[in-house]
């Protein structure tokens, strides 16, 4: 069975530079996943402490769906709202410290690392965009000599 293409897969001819993935794309969602394996042992947590004052059903499927956002959040981080969804799940964790205080902490900390993700990723990108800028006009300027490695 022939696999379906991607659309840079088809747009793709010979002599094409590669595209460069962002880094603050890549930092965002390595946060975002963390984020989703502490949930989810946070769920197990708040389960095992506080299942007689609070629905075990209700325990469980909320922290299921919060690591499951924080997963499929990941596709969206390329998109301007995809970040505010990111933004809204950190104070949604930072909440979590109602039913765990350690949450609090963990929560802050996680919001901290993310919004030093966004910052200096996009720093990152930035400083890319002007290399391969620089590259290229190098590459016009001396064609003779072809690309540098």
């Amino acid at each position: 069975m022939a696999r379906r293409m991607t659309k840079a897969q088809r747009e793709w001819r010979p002599g094409m530079p590669k595209k460069r993935r962002s880094t603050k794309v890549m930092f965002a969602s390595t946060v975002l996943l963390l984020e989703a394996f502490v949930v989810f042992f946070a769920t197990l947590t708040v389960f095992g402490l506080r299942r007689d004052e609070i629905s075990p059903p209700v325990i469980l499927t909320s922290g299921a769906i919060l690591s499951v956002l924080l997963v499929f959040t990941c596709a969206v981080v390329t998109k301007r709202w995809g970040l505010a969804v990111g933004w809204v799940l950190q104070l949604v964790i930072i909440a979590g410290g109602f039913l765990e205080p350690a949450m609090f902490v963990v929560g802050l900390a996680f919001a901290i690392t993310w919004l030093y993700g966004l910052r200096q990723g996009a720093r990152v990108d930035r400083e890319n965009v002007e290399r391969d800028r620089l590259q290229a006009e190098w590459e016009k300027a001396h064609p003779e000599e072809g690309p540098a490695v």
